[in-house]
């Protein structure tokens, strides 16, 4: 039980709002203000990216911390701990915990959380040499949650991090505001060149070779041989756009591919979609596979790390190995070609993610963690407390006034 609201600070390096950004802003409007007091520590281009889509009452203090040498970013996030008395730090991907669980650690914060969104297929060198570093981070880190199973096997088998601290809790999002039913904005279709009856594929992802939009591009010229109208839209914006755009103009299929930039609009951009492509390497558990199937579009995916969780191979989509750009126009084209197959996947992947992927769920899990931690953290400062009086009592009484200053922070929270 706790006699006052919790104080949580997120911590965040990235400057790009993208799926990992969304889950942190869920936790920001879902946790319930009777328990939880809610800051967000992060670079000011993600605060401007989040405009007004934070809650009001959440505190918000720009910082980036991305370098050992970043002294003025230390000091800035030890004095947000400090003067905001935060119970609960909670990191999101291990570069953002590996500056800042430390620090937390040293301002005696009770409780330190690190999210792991993927599998970091992407590490190299010294970040990934046997994993020393993210052992020797995980000194400070109390909790680790994995957003997949797959996920979680990873922190456990590869890292090989105490299995005792790791929480599988997934991903989810409101998919309140996603409707099967929802039609394109008029003039859409138009506006990009679209005939009426053009097929669309839509890739909803940030442009970042994590994404795997070139082998989409190479799939293209194999859909595009079945069905000559077919159309994709890449929504998102990256540093491979231009290199993205120089492949589709050597491939010969400008024509047929949009590259329309980060947008706002999600729901409008799927129900444009006939079906939507994740092309990735690598994932934790992504939540545009989640929106797409509560907006009833089906999926083409990779099978890789979570994905397989929500795009269900033979009955929420279609998955296929990563980097295999033949059988993804395979997969595209069985999924083009038959509609009543697209919309039987279309309807079993909403009943899906209503009961498995909803933001309630993630949300009160994530609370169920905090509170559960916060009770152990009291727990054992009453038996500390016990076991220090017990000690004082067999102690002449002047080494009881030495002694009973010693515990200066009763909830320290360190295992």
């Amino acid at each position: 039980m706790i006699s006052r609201p919790l104080s949580i600070l997120y911590f965040s390096n990235s400057t790009v709002r993208a799926g990992v950004e969304e889950h942190i802003l869920e936790l920001l409007r879902g946790l319930d203000r009777r328990r939880f007091r809610v800051h967000l520590a992060c670079p000011a281009k993600l605060v401007e990216q989040y405009a007004n889509d934070i809650p009001k009452d959440v505190q918000v203090t720009p910082l980036m911390l991305d370098n050992v040498w970043d002294l003025r970013g230390a000091l800035r996030l030890a004095r947000t701990i400090r003067r905001q008395k935060i119970d609960v730090l909670h990191s999101h991907l291990f570069r953002a915990s590996m500056f800042a669980s430390p620090i937390g650690w040293l301002c005696r914060v009770p409780i330190v959380i690190e999210t792991s969104h993927s599998c970091e297929v992407w590490r190299r060198g010294w970040l990934k040499s046997k994993y020393i570093v993210d052992r020797v981070v995980g000194h400070f880190v109390d909790y680790y949650v994995a957003v997949s199973d797959a996920c979680g096997r990873y922190l456990a088998e590869q890292k090989g991090l105490p299995a005792r601290k790791i929480y599988v809790i997934r991903n989810g999002c409101n998919l309140d505001k996603f409707d099967p039913e929802r039609t394109a904005p008029v003039g859409m279709r138009l506006s990009l060149g679209f005939a009426e009856k053009d097929p669309v594929l839509i890739a909803l992802a940030r442009l970042d070779s994590q994404k795997g939009h070139h082998v989409l591009l190479d799939a293209m010229p194999g859909v595009l041989k079945e069905f000559p109208n077919a159309r994709l839209v890449c929504v998102g914006d990256g540093d491979l756009r231009e290199s993205l755009e120089n492949q589709a103009g050597s491939l010969g299929i400008s024509d047929a591919v949009r590259f329309v930039g980060y947008q706002t609009n999600p729901q409008d951009w799927l129900a444009l979609g006939d079906l939507t492509v994740l092309p990735s390497y690598y994932e934790g558990l992504p939540l545009v596979a989640i929106e797409s199937l509560a907006a009833g579009r089906t999926m083409v995916a990779t099978a890789v790390d979570g994905t397989p969780d929500v795009i269900i191979d033979g009955k929420t989509g279609l998955t296929v190995p990563p980097g295999d750009s033949g059988q993804m126009a395979k997969a595209i084209c069985t999924l083009l070609r038959d509609p009543i197959l697209r919309r039987t996947f279309a309807q079993a992947g909403r009943q899906h993610v209503l009961q498995a992927f909803t933001a309630q769920r993630f949300v009160r899990d994530t609370a169920q963690l905090y509170l559960d931690a916060w009770d152990r953290v009291l727990h054992r400062s009453v038996k500390q407390s016990i076991e220090e009086a017990g000690d004082l009592a067999g102690r002449p009484e002047g080494d009881r006034d030495h002694r009973s200053h010693a515990h200066e922070c009763s909830a320290s929270g360190r295992e």
